[in-house]
């Protein structure tokens, strides 16, 4: 089994609904995402993907949470933008990509960084 990992990273605005405390107020993060995708099998290179592809797949996901208030981005115009569920649904945009571009591979893990102190890694089943 082979674990490739890239990062990304997006600047963005939430606010936490139901939250008692200073997060249910707008506020920002410059958000850092670390993504691991695993397969078993090389191409004919001996590549398991192109890392750049995988950077542009990330990018392009992320793109969309970039420079914008995340509670006004479906689903999170219903569902709380924690960091949990922000990597569930990031991970789950991820899988998508794979199935069609790389689909012996699967997403081993996400982990999204709100600070250099404050993660969530997320392990889809």
């Amino acid at each position: 089994m082979y674990i490739l990992t890239i990062e990304d990273n997006f600047s963005s605005a939430h606010q936490l609904r139901g939250y008692q405390g200073k997060c249910e107020n707008m506020h920002g993060h410059n958000w850092k995402v670390i993504l691991n995708v695993k397969g078993s099998s090389l191409n004919s290179i001996g590549l398991l993907i192109d890392f750049h592809d995988l950077k542009e797949m990330l990018k392009k996901i992320c793109s969309c949470y970039d420079h914008v208030n995340i509670n006004e981005i479906s689903p999170f115009d219903e569902m709380n933008p924690s960091s949990e569920n922000l990597a569930r649904i990031i991970a789950e945009a991820v899988r998508k990509e794979l199935m069609q571009k790389s689909p012996a591979l699967a997403v081993h893990s996400i982990t999204i960084c709100e600070s250099d102190t404050a993660k969530c890694t997320y392990l889809p089943e």
